[in-house]
């Protein structure tokens, strides 16, 4: 029996290559992005490379309620896989930044996320299976300086994912936070787009290999992962100085890079 797979943020970068991993393993997919475009090409690209499946549907994650939205419109078909991947970032100091643009980033990393995991999951619990990951950050682990919203918002999806893994333990169904350092996508040029070009050289990884450790990581039901021993390094750092410090260092590396 095909299962299938729901991608937010399917269009490109790391949910992008994660269609790619799910589409190899012959998965019906029902990809999620704001950009039709780009959606229109990943779904031409996949159903003639794989010979599968693959629904698309272009949606504005930021808008109210619109996770009900998307489950009414594949008319409640079982999910096997839910990937929140959707997201994006915002650099400044928050006394400058825009509320609306940060309004959004909240809908989209916490309510939206957090809404279509609850509408998947109940079920992936009475099929007793089922597999959600959500694309949280290294930032979790740290308050993060000029770019704090984003940083809060990233925090919240890792301290909600690893509540529910507990939670859903004996149930077959296991929750799995990526948390990767920085990534080479389209992520990059657009937090830095309204104060310079992007810096940022030293430990960025690739999609493809990000998205291939996180896809192996939630088919193993790992609770979070970490891909790269020194993002390990950086997750404990925080415990190793105060706390104070940590974000003094973050907001220099952000000045750094971004400023």
């Amino acid at each position: 029996m095909t299962k299938t797979a729901l991608v937010t943020g399917a269009a490109s970068g790391l949910g992008y290559e994660l269609a790619i991993l799910l589409a190899t393993d012959a998965y019906k997919l029902i990809l999620v992005d704001i950009d039709a475009n780009s959606l229109s090409k990943v779904k031409t690209e996949l159903e003639n490379n794989f010979k599968i499946q693959v629904i698309t549907l272009e949606k504005d994650l930021s808008e109210k309620n619109i996770a009900e939205n998307i489950i009414a419109e594949i008319k409640d078909e079982p999910i096997d896989v839910l990937i929140n991947n959707a997201g994006f970032g915002l650099f400044g100091s928050f006394v400058d930044t825009d509320w609306e643009r940060e309004s959004e980033m909240l809908h989209v990393h916490i309510l939206t996320t957090t809404h279509l995991t609850k509408l998947v999951l109940e079920g992936m619990v009475k099929r007793g299976s089922g597999r959600i990951l959500n694309i949280s950050s290294l930032a979790a682990f740290q308050p993060g300086p000029l770019m704090a919203i984003y940083y809060a918002s990233k925090g919240y999806m890792l301290s909600f994912s690893e509540a529910i893994a507990n939670e859903l333990k004996g149930t077959g169904v296991t929750v799995t936070a990526l948390c990767p350092g920085p990534t080479k996508t389209s992520f990059q040029k657009t937090v830095s787009a309204n104060s310079c070009d992007n810096k940022i050289t030293f430990n960025m990884a690739s999609a493809k290999t990000v998205a291939a450790y996180g896809y192996k990581s939630m088919l193993k039901g790992k609770t979070y992962a970490i891909p790269g021993k020194f993002n390990k390094f950086l997750a404990i750092l925080p415990r190793l100085v105060s706390r104070n410090a940590a974000a003094a260092i973050v907001r220099k590396i952000q000045e750094k890079n971004r400023n």
